[in-house]
């Protein structure tokens, strides 16, 4: 009950659309209930005493019935479907945007796939119900209350029939209702999965073909995908229990009604037009009847997209933000006191421990460790991707939590491990570090990042064209464009995570020489390469997640062992 009333304000937004959706409902099924009445009417006077022009008038009223409830049923499904659709789109763009504010520790709790499933999969089943599900919830009621007070009419005795089959389809109903509920569960966790393969597969598809292993995904998506088919299967095959039922009671009462009618028309105590008559109302009847039963069905699916789309909107972001905060950037000191963090509050083990590090504004630091070390996780903690579990970190002696979020962010601009270009041109990409940027801001960033070395053998310089996820361009083109992108914000704080991997020394070099130029600018450069870092103002060594040492490269080689051995094997691959 409590998904449902959660997404009550969605509906509320339709509420013009709805009720007038369901105020056609009512009319047009007032128009067919009308219709047998007249039917019965003019068999048993019209036909009986064979007066063609009573026959005619009827006739015509029963067309004209007809006509109406067709005008109606046509204006029914224009505003159901703007009922339904208005209530997605408004549900899918909260959803969206629910899942933006999401902190990267909320992002763990939900795999990419599943949040794709419940925007797309679970919201066009919550808008199918709503646009198939509206006609049948609101007439099969009133067909089944004026169906059985008109039976009534006719036949008291025959009527009697509904009080047997109605118990037996209620029992039926319930029982298909209460098993299936968890099964409709388990298919969407199943798409969850299929999506999962699916979305994996796409992205590493040049992985999967390098290695050979087509087969070996195949195999992986087969397994997924017989889950998905087992579980649909396991959900349909006990829905569909519900088609038999009802076809089972309806022509039980059917015979019934027929056998004990007929005996009463030979005993004189019922016409012809009244049996017709109740043998229409009956079958409107019992199919309003199969028609709750599939509205419930249909509800019960729903309810199972509702949960999970109800826990999207649900998940309180772990990072807050006063939006209200008039605390500016100035210079870009930051200052970590006794810092720890761990993913999890359950964890055993903090993945930092008491960080406590003094980076100067417009200074370049360094940062080395092994695998594992924790040097992204410590980067990423300045704008708080993640918050941290214990400590305080401060830019320019202000908290970073006292800062406006969007302000952190924007005066904070990092380049990820993963470089990642969006399709559009290449204008439009470096146009995400800020929007205004003119042709000469763009000149500029791409000097300094060294875009400028390739950009002009592109046909079309900046408007060419950037396929998904830059797959048309190379790795270190991609780093370079990343970090051109980055530097039009013109943030106070600029953080490298292994960036220039995919350069070669050159290369490197002259982007180091371009960074380095930019005085303003604080810099954090994470490296596993000595050479990438060695002209920096210090350099940290993270080791499991404590600062091992701090010093400059001449001091970090004389004095420390780990250093001096990264240092002796870099290069001796150098020589090799």
């Amino acid at each position: 009950m409590h998904v449902l009333k959660r997404l009550y304000p969605y509906l509320k937004l339709q509420k013009k659309f709805i009720v007038i959706s369901c105020l056609c409902i009512v009319l047009e099924t007032m128009f067919e209930l009308i219709i047998p009445m007249l039917m019965a009417d003019m068999i048993d006077v019209g036909v009986v005493n064979k007066d063609k022009t009573y026959i005619l008038i009827r006739g015509g009223l029963m067309i004209i019935c007809a006509i109406l409830a067709l005008i109606l049923g046509i204006f029914y499904a224009k505003y159901t479907a703007k009922a339904g659709y208005g209530f997605a789109e408004a549900l899918r763009k909260d959803v969206f945007s629910q899942v933006q504010t999401f902190s990267f520790k909320n992002m763990d709790q939900f795999s990419s796939a599943s949040v794709i499933t419940r925007l797309t999969s679970d919201i066009t089943i919550l808008q199918t119900t709503l646009t198939t599900g509206l006609r049948p919830f609101v007439r099969s009621p009133i067909m089944l209350l004026t169906g059985l007070a008109l039976s009534f009419v006719l036949n008291k005795q025959l009527a009697v029939v509904f009080f047997v089959a109605i118990p037996i389809l209620a029992v039926g109903l319930f029982l298909i209702v209460s098993k299936v509920g968890p099964l409709y569960r388990g298919m969407q966790s199943a798409i969850d999965q299929v999506n999962t393969i699916v979305q994996e597969n796409l992205t590493a598809i040049r992985v999967v073909k390098s290695f050979v292993r087509d087969e070996y995904e195949e195999i992986k998506f087969d397994q997924v995908n017989k889950n998905l088919q087992q579980a649909s299967e396991k959900a349909f095959r006990t829905s569909v229990w519900n088609l038999p039922l009802f076809q089972f009671v309806m022509y039980a009462n059917i015979i019934s009604i027929l056998w004990f009618g007929g005996n009463m028309i030979f005993q004189g105590s019922m016409k012809v037009g009244e049996l017709t008559g109740f043998l229409s109302y009956v079958l409107q009847i019992l199919n309003s009847l199969m028609l709750i039963s599939n509205v419930f069905l249909m509800i019960t699916r729903s309810i199972a997209s509702c949960e999970r789309i109800v826990e999207l909107l649900e998940v309180t972001s772990e990072i807050t933000d006063d939006n209200t905060s008039t605390h500016c950037i100035q210079q870009g000191d930051i200052i970590f006191q006794n810092v720890f963090f761990k993913y999890q509050e359950t964890a055993g083990e903090y993945v930092l421990h008491n960080i406590n590090l003094h980076i100067p504004a417009g200074s370049s630091v360094g940062i080395l460790g092994g695998c594992g070390s924790a040097k992204t996780t410590l980067v990423q903690l300045i704008p708080r991707l993640y918050d941290v579990s214990d400590g305080s970190i401060y830019i320019d002696n202000v908290n970073i939590k006292d800062y406006a979020l969007s302000h952190l962010r924007t005066n904070i601009a990092m380049v990820l491990q993963n470089n990642t270009l969006f399709s559009g041109t290449v204008k439009d990409n470096l146009l995400w570090g800020n929007k205004h940027a003119s042709k000469k801001d763009l000149d500029w960033a791409c000097e300094i990042a060294g875009v400028n070395e390739f950009i002009h053998k592109f046909e079309k310089g900046y408007d060419t064209k950037i396929e998904r996820g830059g797959v048309n361009v190379s790795g270190g083109q991609k780093q370079r464009l990343c970090i051109a992108r980055a530097l039009l914000s013109h943030p106070k704080i600029l953080i490298l995570d292994d960036a220039t991997s995919a350069l070669d020394a050159t290369t490197e070099a002259k982007v180091q020489q371009g960074l380095a130029s930019l005085k303003q600018t604080t810099k954090l450069i994470i490296a596993q390469r000595i050479q990438s870092v060695q002209h920096t103002d210090f350099i940290i060594i993270l080791d499991e997640g404590h600062i091992h040492a701090v010093g400059t490269h001449e001091q970090l080689l004389k004095t420390n062992a780990v250093y001096q051995e990264i240092y002796d094997s870099q290069q001796e691959g150098r020589g090799l």
